[in-house]
């Protein structure tokens, strides 16, 4: 995906000025070191681009016993805005929660072709490139003249384990055919076909494309999908259920805004025989319904020695939205502007009615790193009960249940007054959450609330929220509805509430965890 083409940078605006009205508190620190990690917005457990700014992950690929993480990154984002163009930053990971930053492994302006977009990275293991067993070889789009009408796929490899990259030529390996906006290779390996194929966003149409060698490609159809906005960041994989029925995923990131749908990522269940993708039904299903899950990629789940996990994928999106992509109090706080969402597991499902649906709950390895865990047990709640609770990157769970009421939910990032707070629960036939009693980058006023469907007749709702300074994810019951938006509460709201509209509810095993990463 292109960074969006505006040369004038927002560092807030008026979010940042009220921002910057609020005292952030007394900080508790004994050193700098600590106070100025309390006057910060980095977030404390998501992955944050170092510097400057981040936009679209890259799928990470498995390499000797990590994953490599890479994304599109702007050096000079803060003297040129995002028009200055993306390079491929790495950063490696064991466990998916922990990362270590690595550098530049695909620079930009370094051939005629100019920045480096959105691609696709795969390890070569049989060679079939001919730049050695295990290259990692990755295809990416590049646009010569700036226009979309000469979007192409390159080439680059690496033959150091995917630590730094070289272009193969300056001629594009899928050229333009003449179209406007033709990018976001993503490739996979067909093995029962012994070759590659690939997925590209062609407009409102997902082109399959296959290869034996990544070097030369051929057309093999089209799916085409109007009413969500121009097709980006496409995705295709094949997951199993528990039961070990298997079925292919074709995705897209898409804006289905202006038709009362997500701008996240779209995706249909169906069939894929190694040139043509048959959905299951014609309409996708959408994979957060939040307001700021974009650009987002899935890969495979590995065991530590390699193995992989068919009924489980991986997924992580970037946390912000083109609507606004330059808001956010970061970039004066901190000198960046790039926050990703936590890492997602994704399993298949089979609802009631036979539809086939993905169901997300966050990264296993979270366990790994809770540094502080207080167990709060059953609350009954009529009306509001506020938390002796503190705390601004936290994640909550709860189970609610109750006879008879109208709403009930949780008041997160809340004032000591109670005038501002972030909302997530659910309210008669739908969950929702609700950010406009915070600090948020969306200044028309229409991205305030998002909304999911809910059986009321079940009187039961399970919440996993996860907070952290600038965000709050929450996952409703088995994970089929999501939720990630961004919010800027100040730093001194750090209050927590339940509450009930309507009746009493009982707030079962109701936990929150801090990490350390």
């Amino acid at each position: 995906m292109r960074e969006m083409t505006r040369r004038t940078l927002i560092r807030a605006g008026a979010v940042g000025a009220a921002l910057a009205a609020i005292p952030a508190g007394p900080a508790s620190a004994r050193d700098h070191k600590s106070a100025k990690k309390a006057a910060s917005y980095r977030a404390e457990y998501h992955f944050t681009v170092p510097d400057q700014w981040k936009n679209d992950p890259q799928k990470p690929v498995w390499i000797d016993g990590e994953y490599h993480y890479y994304y599109l990154y702007n050096a000079d984002y803060l003297a040129g805005g995002t028009t200055t163009g993306t390079a491929w930053r790495l950063a490696t990971s064991t466990d998916l929660v922990s990362f270590r930053d690595r550098g530049i492994a695909v620079p930009k302006d370094t051939t005629p072709n100019g920045d480096v977009w959105s691609g696709s990275p795969v390890v070569d293991t049989d060679n079939t490139a001919g730049f050695g067993a295990g290259a990692v070889v990755v295809l990416a789009t590049m646009e010569p003249d700036g226009t979309a009408n000469t979007q192409a796929q390159y080439l680059w490899y690496s033959t150091d384990k995917g630590r730094t990259f070289k272009n193969h030529g300056t001629a594009p390996v899928v050229p333009n055919p003449g179209v406007k906006d033709f990018r976001d290779p993503k490739v996979i390996r067909d093995e029962e076909r012994g070759r590659w194929v690939m997925t590209l966003a062609e407009q409102t149409k997902v082109g399959f494309y296959h290869s034996t060698n990544l070097k030369e490609w051929t057309y093999a159809s089209g799916f085409v999908k109007e009413g969500i906005g121009v097709l980006e960041c496409p995705d295709l994989f094949r997951i199993a259920t528990a039961d070990g029925t298997a079925k292919w995923v074709l995705a897209v990131s898409a804006n289905g805004k202006a038709s009362g749908l997500p701008n996240t990522y779209a995706y249909w269940t169906g069939e894929f025989d190694g040139a043509a993708f048959t959905p299951d039904a014609p309409d996708p299903q959408w994979l957060d319904h939040g307001f700021d899950w974009y650009g987002a990629v899935t890969f495979e789940k590995h065991a530590t020695n390699g193995a992989v996990d068919p009924s489980v994928r991986y997924a992580i999106g970037w946390l912000n939205n083109w609507d606004y992509p330059n808001t956010t109090p970061t970039i004066d706080s901190d000198g960046f502007n790039g926050t990703d969402s936590i890492v997602r597991e994704m399993t298949l499902r089979r609802a009631g009615s036979g539809t086939y649906y993905l169901a997300s709950r966050p990264v296993q390895a979270l366990d790994q790193h809770v540094s502080r865990r207080v167990e709060l047990g059953d609350l009954t709640v009529d009306g509001q009960l506020v938390l002796d609770y503190t705390g601004t990157a936290y994640e909550l769970t709860t189970e609610v249940t109750w006879d008879q009421l109208t709403g009930a939910g949780v008041q997160l990032r809340r004032s000591a007054d109670g005038s501002r707070h972030i909302d997530a629960g659910v309210y008669g036939d739908y969950a929702f959450v609700n950010r406009r009693g915070a600090a948020n980058p969306d200044t028309s006023g229409k991205w305030q609330e998002s909304r999911t469907p809910f059986d009321a007749s079940a009187r039961k709702v399970t919440l996993r929220v996860l907070v952290d300074r600038t965000s709050v994810e929450v996952f409703f019951d088995d994970g089929r509805y999501t939720h990630s938006m961004e919010a800027f509460p100040y730093l001194a709201d750090t209050r927590l509430a339940l509450f009930t509209v309507d009746g009493t509810a009982v707030f079962r095993n109701t936990v929150i965890r801090e990490f350390s990463v």
